[in-house]
């Protein structure tokens, strides 16, 4: 059995992985990114730290990234940033 990495903070983010047809795949998730998920939601996070954070979101995260890894977005590890999840723009 292999061994899943947990969630980890990084300079630039949290670090995870999500798995796609059996395969790991390596994600990050930018602050801003985790931060505009928050503003999305109208949670006040300037007191809570970025691992409580991503706890709070790590089902939409998560399943974000697996639609992303499935779609064929590209990147090692693949970069979620705060555009990630934002609605697109209707005329």
């Amino acid at each position: 059995m292999s061994h899943i990495p947990q969630p980890r903070l990084t300079n630039d983010g949290v670090a995870f992985t999500v798995t796609v047809e059996s395969v790991t795949h390596k994600c990050v998730v930018t602050n801003d990114a985790i931060h505009t998920l928050s503003a999305m939601k109208n949670i006040a996070d300037a007191d809570v730290d970025m691992m409580h954070l991503f706890h709070a979101y790590e089902a939409t995260i998560s399943g974000v990234a697996r639609r992303l890894v499935a779609a064929g977005v590209p990147g090692h590890p693949l970069v979620m940033r705060s555009n990630t999840f934002c609605a697109p723009r209707t005329a």
